[in-house]
C-alpha cells in the first residue's frame, strides 16, 4: 500500500512534472474510477511492475467515480503526449471526449472492465462473466424463492455488467424479489450499511430465504457491519472480486461466497500487451483478454488461500 501511495501521489505532480518525467520515460497514464479500492491497487500494482520492466513511468489520477473527471485526466495525458493510458471501470461511452483527444495525438487507450468500443484498443476484467458463479450460488442455496438485497453502482461498466447478469438469472426464478439500491464512490461502505439497515427492518428473520448482494465486495461488507450489529445471522450476503476483507469475512463466516479476481495478473498483463499494441501500430486489431474469476465459499477458501496466499496481502 506504502508503493501505490507513492504512485497515486505522482498523480498529482503538475502537468509541468509530468511532462519532465515523460520526457525521462515513456509515460503510462492510469485513470482509475477509485484508486484506493482494493481491487483497483491490485491492479494499479500489477500494471505498474509490467511497467517498471518495460522502462515506463507511471502516472496515477483518481477520479473518485468522476466520468467529467475521467475524462479530463485522459485529456491531460493527450496533452503530455503520454506514450498509453489505462482506463480503470469508467465505460468506454462516458469517456468518448478522452477517447477523442488520445486518438487526436496517436496514443492507444486500453480499459479494465470499461469495454471494447469506440477506439479502445483492448479490455479485460470484464464485468459479466465473473458475476455469474456467484450468483448460481445465491440463486440455488435461495431455493429459488425469498428477497434480495443489491447493492449497485451504474456509473462503472462492470457493475452495471453484473448487474445485467444477476436480473437475467433471477428472472428464471419469478419467487425471488429484489430491492435495489445503488451506492455511491466514495461511500460505498456507508451505503451499504445504510441500505442494510432499511432492508433489514422490512425483512425479518424467519419468514424467508434472504441474501444480500454487491456489485463487487465493499458494499456488501459495509452490510456485514448492520447485520452484525443487529445479530442476523439469517441472511447469506455474497460479493466479488475477492478483496482481503471478503475473503476473511468467508473465513470468519459472515460472507458465503465471493468471485476472485486476479486484478494484479489483469494489470499486469494489459502492459505487456500495450507494449504489442504500441509496436503493431495500425495492424493492431481490438480484443477482449479476460482473466478467469475463481468461486471462493466457505468450504474452499482454506484451500485457495493455500494456493493463492497473495490474495489477503
Amino acid at each position: 500500500m506504502k508503493n501505490l501511495a507513492c504512485i497515486i501521489a505522482a498523480g498529482a505532480l503538475s502537468l509541468a512534472a509530468a511532462g519532465a518525467a515523460a520526457q525521462d520515460k515513456p509515460l503510462l497514464g492510469i485513470v482509475s474510477i477509485s484508486a484506493t479500492e482494493a481491487n483497483n491497487v491490485r491492479y494499479i500494482q500489477g500494471a505498474t511492475k509490467a511497467a517498471d520492466e518495460l522502462g515506463w513511468k507511471t502516472n496515477v489520477v483518481d477520479a473518485a467515480g468522476s466520468a467529467d473527471q475521467a475524462n479530463a485526466a485522459i485529456q491531460n495525458f493527450a496533452q503530455l503526449k503520454a506514450h498509453a493510458i489505462i482506463d480503470m471501470v469508467f465505460p468506454y461511452s462516458s469517456i468518448g471526449a478522452g477517447l477523442a483527444a488520445a486518438g487526436d495525438a496517436g496514443i492507444p487507450v486500453v480499459t479494465w472492465g470499461g469495454g471494447l468500443g469506440s477506439s479502445v484498443a483492448a479490455t479485460n476484467g470484464s464485468g459479466g462473466p465473473m458475476a455469474i458463479p456467484v450468483v448460481d450460488l445465491m440463486v440455488k442455496k435461495m431455493d429459488g424463492k425469498g428477497s434480495i438485497l443489491a447493492l449497485t453502482y451504474r456509473t462503472g461498466e462492470v457493475c452495471r455488467n453484473r448487474e445485467v447478469v444477476m436480473d437475467e438469472i433471477v428472472a428464471k426464478h419469478p419467487e425471488i424479489t429484489v430491492t435495489k439500491n445503488e451506492v455511491r464512490i466514495p461511500g460505498y461502505f456507508e451505503d451499504g450499511a445504510q441500505y442494510a439497515n432499511a432492508w433489514l427492518a422490512s425483512h425479518p428473520a424467519g419468514k424467508e430465504n434472504l441474501a444480500i448482494w454487491g456489485c463487487w465486495d465493499d458494499p456488501a461488507i459495509g452490510a456485514i457491519g448492520s447485520l452484525r450489529a443487529q445479530g442476523r445471522d439469517d441472511v447469506l450476503v455474497y460479493g466479488i472480486n475477492g478483496n482481503a476483507q471478503a475473503l476473511e469475512n468467508i473465513k470468519n463466516g459472515f460472507m458465503t461466497a465471493t468471485a476472485w479476481q486476479d486484478s494484479f495478473t489483469e494489470g499486469y498483463n494489459m502492459v505487456k500487451m500495450l507494449k504489442d499494441i504500441k509496436d503493431a501500430g495500425g495492424a493492431w486489431q481490438a480484443k477482449a483478454a479476460e482473466v478467469p474469476a475463481v468461486l471462493v465459499t466457505k468450504e474452499t477458501v482454506d484451500a485457495f488461500l493455500k494456493d493463492h496466499p497473495e490474495a489477503i496481502k
